[in-house]
């Protein structure tokens, strides 16, 4: 095939696209994307891993609701309301949804001191065998939670590892 003909093709197809990316009728932004209602939430304790060594730790149960806007089915942000009395952030990033939030008082020095921890939820959809179902209304993850390297005179980040479940109410 000569060169000219292949540059034909190309103009074609980018002419084809571009019509259908312009012309195309607009769906609803966000419609059946995101996280949206109250949601049980639960840390389970038993599983924890404490810097990669497994640990049993207190657990952790909640209802969250999460408001999320979306503008593709991989570009979402919002917010979680704890009935822990917390508000934090929610995103989406490869796939994954994201919650940060600083916990005050995570953990106190054999002195006292306290030690603020960074706590990250690690989020996806799951369908009942486990695999990745972007239509299901449960979710699994990771709670994690880090404090600062050196506190407690320690040069070691202070890590707390839990498997998470979600699940719609």
């Amino acid at each position: 095939m000569s060169a000219s003909r292949r540059r034909a093709g190309a103009a074609v197809v980018t002419a084809a696209v571009t019509a259908g990316v312009l012309f195309a009728s607009p769906a609803a932004a966000g419609e059946g994307w995101g996280i949206n209602g109250t949601f049980a939430t639960s840390s389970n304790g038993d599983f924890a891993k404490v810097n990669e060594r497994f640990q049993d730790q207190p657990g952790e149960r909640s209802t969250w609701t999460v408001n999320t806007q979306c503008v593709s089915p991989t570009e979402c942000t919002g917010t979680v309301t704890s009935d822990a009395g917390w508000s934090a952030p929610i995103y989406t990033t490869n796939g994954l949804y994201y919650v940060k939030r600083v916990v005050p008082n995570w953990r106190f020095c054999a002195d006292g001191q306290p030690v603020e921890g960074l706590q990250v939820y690690k989020i996806y959809p799951v369908g009942f065998d486990g695999h990745v179902d972007a239509s299901a209304d449960e979710y699994t993850g990771e709670n994690q939670t880090t404090g600062p390297s050196g506190s407690c005179g320690r040069n070691q980040w202070p890590s707390i590892r839990m498997p998470f479940y979600m699940k719609k109410i």
